[in-house]
């Protein structure tokens, strides 16, 4: 595999992100998600991502392969300095190095912003099936966060009961007066 680009993702990424995230829907548990949402509805929610936090995409030889962001973790005020997680690799580009690039920039990035806890909220089968892996909690692991929390049978897909886990990782430290959080869209562009 030739270098990995990463960069800001855009609106107009909208479809090649759905055409990585379909499959996910369509052919696992991975997202708990049932119906692909459709381009317009990918749009907004990248846009939206963009307002406060990164939304990053991987490229290879011109071909976005993977993507990577943060959302808010929880609404309220105290909760500003955490967010969640998320990142999808194209069908084919697993475990190829992309989903490590990806998380350490993004982890970069939430470090400048001043943001210290990151979580990820993560399908997890009881028993492995055709669905679903513990894969996604074994790369978190891999990457330095640590299981915090189960929930037990709480997604219901493909006729079937699984699991979620929260898992954390600390990134920053945490002083009696953090440092306030810099919105992504307010940061110079490097």
């Amino acid at each position: 595999m030739n270098e990995i680009i990463i960069r800001t993702a855009t609106p107009e990424d909208a479809k090649e992100l759905l055409e990585i995230y379909a499959p996910y829907v369509k052919n696992t548990a991975i997202t708990f998600e049932y119906e692909v949402p459709s381009e317009d509805e990918f749009k907004k929610r990248i846009e939206q991502v963009l307002e406060k936090y990164p939304y990053l995409v991987a490229e290879n030889n011109g071909e976005i392969v993977g993507y990577a962001y943060a959302s808010s973790f929880h609404s309220r005020a105290a909760y500003q300095w955490g967010v969640e997680t998320s990142i999808y690799v194209k069908k084919g580009k697993r475990n190829s190095g992309i989903g490590k690039v990806l998380y350490q920039e993004l982890e970069r990035i939430l470090k400048l912003q001043n943001i210290l806890n990151l979580n990820a909220c993560i399908a997890y089968p009881e028993v492995e099936d055709e669905y679903l892996t513990k894969n996604s909690v074994e790369f978190h692991q891999h990457l330095g966060y640590e299981l915090i929390g189960e929930f037990h049978k709480c997604g219901y897909k493909f006729n079937r009961w699984y699991n979620m886990v929260w898992m954390e990782k600390h990134i920053g430290e945490h002083s009696e007066e953090p440092l306030p959080v810099i919105p992504f869209r307010e940061m110079k562009k490097e």
